[in-house]
């Protein structure tokens, strides 16, 4: 495990806030933030998948955060899962599948997973 600096523990709890927040989005009940996203409907199964794994992820960066210290795998496999939903979210509305509003809806993920990578990158110098 790797000594955080102050400044990647405060974006571990605040990620690890966002994904709670998120987890519960991806709730049957979150449908009223995910029509406001502009995110289609889907089986509850499917939400409740992707709720879980939003809240065990949220877990992990608070842990993180809690304790001053991670792991670089678990930052790069966040970072990369961060900037894959910004990206899937920004390719679904370019090609018109998706409002323009569901891309700046995970706008935080784009942040923190750039946070994750700016780390990771000073990890290697």
């Amino acid at each position: 495990m790797t000594p955080l600096p102050s400044w990647m523990r405060r974006a571990f709890l605040a990620t690890a806030a966002m994904n709670l927040a998120g987890a519960l989005t991806f709730t049957p009940w979150g449908e009223p933030i995910r029509d406001f996203a502009g995110m289609p409907p889907a089986p509850a199964i499917y939400l409740l998948v992707i709720g879980v794994f939003v809240l065990l992820f949220g877990v992990g960066y608070f842990v993180c955060g809690a304790t001053g210290r991670a792991d670089p795998l678990f930052v790069a496999i966040a970072a990369a899962g961060k900037l894959s939903f910004f990206g899937l979210l920004l390719a679904f509305a370019l090609a018109g599948d998706l409002p323009i509003r569901a891309p700046l809806s995970a706008v935080g993920d784009l942040v923190f997973g750039g946070l994750f990578v700016v780390w990771l990158a000073g990890l290697r110098r």
